[in-house]
Parts: structure tokens; sequence; C-alpha cells
């Protein structure tokens, strides 16, 4: 007997897809992959059927997409252990008018100040650039979890709008293996039905 071919879900940095995982195990026999994707990558699997699914982080083109929010996450600043910011419960966006912003943020928020032209990074070499003294970095607090050091601190930012996780999937496939999985992200209990 041959074995079910896996259910695949992509998941973007920060993105906790364990719990869901757990439950798709103990209730379905298809094996469930998760695949770490890009977030500026995060559409395309779905879209070119490498991906059954995928939890993104908001906006994506919706176009042939059906997409349900699931949670929001706090914007955090990161920046050195010394920096002023550590002496700070949060911070507003004007606190940080005269900083370098070694990443550009999604909002597409600037700092006043006249910005180094960085070269592009990823989360964390931004947040090794900010370890070492140099400037600031925004990423939603599930990424600075992911690379908390000892050398940086992190406070939320409370004038920027939270980043949304979402799952994604093409209007097509609409299948019932997909449904099933809607059905656990949404807390649905295995013997329920839709």
């Amino acid at each position: 007997m041959s074995r079910p071919s896996p259910f695949r879900v992509g998941f973007v940095t920060g993105a906790t897809p364990d719990k869901w995982a757990r439950a798709w195990r103990e209730r379905r026999r298809e094996p469930l992959d998760l695949v770490p994707i890009l977030e500026s990558e995060q559409e395309h699997g779905v879209r070119d059927g490498d991906l059954d699914m995928a939890l993104v982080r908001l906006p994506v083109d919706r176009d042939n997409l059906h997409c349900i929010g699931l949670y929001a996450e706090v914007p955090v600043v990161i920046a050195g252990a010394e920096h002023f910011v550590a002496a700070a419960d949060t911070v507003a966006l004007a606190d940080l008018a005269d900083e370098q912003l070694v990443r550009p943020h999604a909002s597409g928020w600037r700092p006043d100040a006249e910005q180094l032209d960085w070269p592009p990074m990823s989360e964390k070499d931004a947040i090794e650039t900010v370890a070492a003294g140099t400037g600031i970095v925004i990423v939603p607090m599930s990424i600075a979890r992911l690379h908390q050091r000892k050398d940086i601190v992190q406070r939320p930012v409370t004038d920027l709008d939270p980043t949304q996780i979402a799952l994604i999937w093409l209007l097509d496939r609409d299948a019932e293996d997909t449904q099933a999985f809607v059905g656990v992200v949404r807390g649905r209990s295995a013997n329920s039905s839709r």
C-alpha cells in the first residue's frame, strides 16, 4: 500500500505552526510537511503548487487566494543593550527619529535622520548589526524572540500597527484535506463538521 502524499504547509519566519501540526498528526493519516519560506517569497509556493497552504505575514495579493487572518504580532524595536531604549518600557516612532534603521520596515516608516545606504540583509543579519552597536531594526516580536541575544534589547513600538499572520491557499485548492487543516487552525474538534 502506497503512502499518501504529504500535505505541505509553508510558514514564514516567526510563525508558529507546531500546535496545529500536532493536532493534524493526531487526526490524519497523511503526513504533514512544514516548509520554512521567506517572507519575500511567501505566496510563490502556494501559487505554483509546491505548497498546499502557507502561514504568511500580511499583506499578500489576495487575487485567487483564500485568506484567513490568525493573529497579530506586536512590532518591536531592537537596539544594542546600551541604547537609550533599554531604559523605556515602550517607545514611539518619534523617539526613534534620529536613528539609523539598518533594514527597511514593511510599513515604509523611516527615521527623520539622513540614512546610510545599508545593504539588503536578513532579519538575523540586521539584528547582528544592531548588536554590534549600529542602528536599530523594527521587526515583529516573534522574530525578535527567535533571534534573542544578551547584547540587544527589544521594546514594543506603540504607534506602529501590528503585523498579521494569516493562512492562505488557492481558491481552487479547496479539497477535504485543506478544509481539515482550516478546521485544525480554527480549533474545531476532530468530530466537528464544517
